[in-house]
């Protein structure tokens, strides 16, 4: 059973990327990155008031750090995505997406003293070429000569602006309730989104737009962060981030049913090495530089 909580939100998620694409077309981007937040801060605020007021103090201490989460891990990352939606499949962007825990442990390394490890040097050097693969759709030499599709290259910035909201997430440790925190992360999602928002074109709610826009708001944005975050509590983040290498191999499955994306033979291989690359990261473990140091 517990194994039910971090599977049901890999699978929003995926769902949800195959809805950003789905969007491409039904509704801007603006338009459903904005409403997606709005109407999940109205879900929340009445049974979120209460805590906020209770953890103000913290909040207060905190609201730049809080604002810079909202910035990144919500504004900025599902709103590249849903403009990378009309230029790239949502097979490429969950394979790309699926850099996002090797993007972190890099960062991790960087700025908050974790060892570079002989998997993690492996581990990124295997998930690069996936990549690259992928996004030249086989063909390196295509790559170098015409250069990274637009889309490609707007869902690897959205990844990196996620994993350096991961890094920050782990390094602040911000005292508050991950509810409390997630429901302020959303308000700023609001707020800097809207400006975006009203000077863009919009089609407005119609029927076809507005089943992707709850989707996006009742399962992707409140739903799925819940059960990741009962997932956490029950088993660990070692353990649980170990399901987010599902998500490329999920999404790549539901866009073939539901968007009848085909999965070419290079998406195959670069899937398998990028994912190859983040479990290589994760099991090889020996710390480089350690034995010329006890030398």
């Amino acid at each position: 059973m517990q194994y039910a909580y971090p599977l049901l939100a890999i699978f929003i998620w995926a769902g949800n990327t195959v809805i950003t694409k789905m969007s491409a077309g039904a509704i801007f981007p603006a338009e459903i990155g904005f409403y997606r937040w709005l109407l999940a801060g109205l879900l929340f605020t009445p049974f979120m008031f209460k805590s906020v007021i209770a953890h103000w103090p913290a909040i207060a201490a905190n609201l730049g750090k809080i604002f810079i989460l909202g910035v990144l891990g919500m504004a900025v990352y599902q709103s590249l995505a849903y403009f990378a939606a009309s230029m790239t499949t949502a097979t490429n962007m969950g394979i790309i997406l699926s850099l996002m825990p090797l993007m972190s442990l890099a960062m991790a390394i960087a700025s908050l003293g974790q060892r570079l490890t002989a998997g993690a040097l492996a581990g990124a050097m295997l998930s690069l070429i996936g990549v690259l693969v992928v996004v030249s759709s086989g063909s390196l030499a295509t790559l170098m000569e015409h250069g990274l599709n637009l889309g490609d290259g707007l869902m690897l910035i959205a990844t990196l602006a996620y994993a350096l909201y991961s890094t920050l997430l782990k390094k602040w440790q911000l005292r508050l309730p991950p509810l409390v925190l997630l429901y302020l992360q959303v308000l700023v999602a609001v707020i800097v989104l809207f400006p975006l928002f009203a000077a863009s074109p919009k089609i407005g709610p119609t029927p076809q737009n507005i089943p992707l826009v709850l989707y996006a708001c009742l399962l992707a944005s409140m739903v799925a962060p819940l059960a990741w975050m009962q997932a956490v509590v029950r088993l660990g983040p070692s353990r649980t981030v170990m399901f987010f290498n599902l998500l490329p191999l999920i999404t790549a499955l539901i866009a073939a049913v539901v968007l009848r994306e085909q999965l070419a033979m290079y998406h195959l291989v670069g899937g398998a090495l990028t994912l190859g690359g983040v479990i290589v990261s994760e099991r090889w473990t020996t710390v480089l530089g350690r034995q010329s140091r006890s030398a």
